[in-house]
């Protein structure tokens, strides 16, 4: 069983609602968690193994905490979370927003520990869920440790974007992991009425959580939904960002810079979440930032959009008023951000609940208060227009 302590957390938290209580007392996720788990520890990863510190690792099992269940090698040494175990505050507060029927027939992509499709499955039934994932490892160790706990709901292995056919309609989606497109086919499974529940991306930010609802129009099934919350999940693999070092994009095509001034303070443009929402669905790029390592204090913002050799950087030091921009590329990614931030300006600074997402068979579009209010894209300034000048922003 979860522990009291962990309980009252979710509780004090405001997650846990009368539905999902019985559930997620009932079942324990210390039982879906693999002897070996890994949580953040500064840039990297701390390992954590329940034969060399038992306590530790029941700890931690039992803690309000993300925990990492699966590292792949990556380039060099690096090690890449492929997997994970999600707070159970979020896994609370996905499944208060998916508020399934009882008589719901439940879609899950993302299977992972199968912690999750196990609340789902003893709140609903077995027969009412099933859930996809990817990685064949990972199905496997799910199915042996529902089976543990006497549920057993369909555990496919299959690409989650595709969602699973024969088991459509269902009233409910729930996805585990990131997207930026929404996937049609979870659309196309669904039933009219039915509620799609997924954190979503991009290339600058990751993320919100998305509560969409299916509607028939015109005889073609359409999502729309709100943002109903913040949510940092691993990326569908189908969709994970390319994995380019933004540093070599700006090692790549160096020469015929400009250079220019801003006063828009990069801190208060990407250091506030709401601004950086706007920002990220407006501009199509990536962000990092580089430190001093002679004055922690003073830093750069970079930006790169690998596809057309595009960058910006700008330079902050503390009680500047102007910023020093250097740009290189078709697009002025600096000059995008800056028109982004603006038209968040103009519109009321608004937060990021208020914006929402519509999926069609042939796309999807952001909007603000309203589906029939799509937000803009930043535009594409030429190089020519920025040659010679100084950017400004009041």
């Amino acid at each position: 069983m979860t522990t009291p302590a962990l309980v009252g957390e979710l509780d004090a938290a405001g997650v846990l609602t009368d539905e999902w209580r019985e559930a997620v007392t009932a079942v324990d996720r210390r039982r879906f968690l693999p002897d070996l788990i890994w949580t953040r520890d500064g840039d990297g990863w701390a390992p954590c193994s329940r034969t060399d510190d038992p306590e530790r690792w029941e700890a931690l099992a039992h803690s309000d905490t993300a925990l990492v269940t699966q590292m792949t090698d990556g380039p060099g040494a690096e090690r890449v979370p492929t997997s994970s175990a999600s707070m159970p505050r979020v896994v609370a507060t996905m499944l208060r927003e998916l508020a399934p029927e009882k008589t719901s027939r439940v879609l899950e992509i993302g299977t992972g520990t199968g912690y999750n499709a196990a609340l789902l499955a003893h709140r609903l039934g077995s027969r009412r869920v099933t859930t996809v994932d990817i990685d064949p490892d990972l199905t496997r160790r799910a199915r042996s440790a529902l089976a543990a706990q006497g549920l057993d709901p369909t555990v496919i292995t299959a690409d989650g974007g595709g969602g699973w056919p024969p088991g459509a309609p269902y009233d409910r989606v729930i996805a585990t992991c990131a997207v930026h497109q929404v996937p049609y086919a979870w659309v196309e499974q669904a039933a009219p009425g039915a509620v799609i529940v997924t954190p979503w991306g991009t290339a600058l930010r990751n993320g919100v959580l998305l509560r969409l609802t299916v509607r028939s129009v015109s005889g073609e099934l359409v999502a729309c939904g709100p943002v109903v919350d913040d949510s940092a999940f691993m990326w569908m693999r189908a969709q994970v960002p390319a994995r380019r070092d933004l540093m070599a994009t700006v090692h790549a095509h160096s020469g015929g810079e400009t250079i220019s001034k801003t006063r828009l303070d990069p801190h208060g443009a990407f250091g506030d979440d709401d601004a950086l929402h706007a920002i990220s669905v407006m501009v199509d790029c990536r962000s990092t930032v580089g430190y001093d390592p002679r004055d922690p204090t003073e830093w750069t913002l970079w930006l790169a959009d690998a596809a057309t050799g595009s960058w910006a950087s700008v330079d902050v030091a503390p009680g500047a008023d102007a910023y020093e921009v250097t740009q290189r590329g078709p697009r002025r990614l600096w000059a995008e951000v800056e028109h982004a931030y603006q038209w968040w300006t103009a519109a009321g600074r608004p937060a990021r609940t208020r914006y929402g997402l519509t999926v069609t068979r042939t796309g999807q579009h952001v909007w603000l208060d309203h589906p029939d209010q799509p937000v803009p894209r930043a535009p594409r300034s030429p190089a020519s227009a920025m040659r010679g000048g100084a950017s400004q922003n009041p």
